[in-house]
């Protein structure tokens, strides 16, 4: 249905779009493309539409900065990464930082305290990598090969 809202408008008219039918009284959508990839921000009456915009360019210049030229294998790949990036940006509802250099710079700390061990087991490689987030103090536990999460 959301698809169907935007792909029929025309590209002369504003990314600003009241959608009370999809989502209730209130709330209103912001929507860009950047390249082949679509933002898509939903929120209420509460929050300014132009605030929300610059908020999606910061965001998408920190994908760029931390992937180099983000496309959507990126997005899906490195969708933890990408998470880690949102989180350093929007805590509870809240804009934490608007500055997509400090993102880049929190993100590259929580990469450094990544620890990568690589025993041979029957199904290949396990990378263990503890996550330390500055803002949500965290400590996940990401196993990858056999599919084990712990954390958040």
């Amino acid at each position: 249905m959301l698809r169907a809202v935007l792909c029929c408008r025309a590209e002369n008219v504003s990314n600003f779009v009241k959608v009370d039918s999809l989502f209730g009284p209130d709330v209103r959508l912001v929507y860009k493309t950047f390249a082949t990839l679509y933002f898509v921000f939903v929120f209420d009456s509460c929050e300014n539409e132009l605030a929300v915009l610059d908020l999606m360019q910061v965001f998408v210049e920190t994908l760029d900065k931390c992937f180099s030229n983000v496309c959507e294998l990126d997005i899906v790949f490195n969708f933890n990464k990408v998470h880690t990036i949102l989180d350093e940006i929007i805590l509870g509802g809240q804009v934490l930082e608007t500055s997509s250099s400090e993102v880049v710079k929190a993100v590259d700390e929580i990469s450094r305290f990544s620890i990568f061990l690589s025993p041979s087991l029957d199904r290949g490689i396990v990378c263990v990598r503890f996550y330390w987030s500055c803002s949500l103090n965290l400590c996940r536990l990401e196993r990858s090969g056999n599919s084990i999460w712990q954390g958040r």
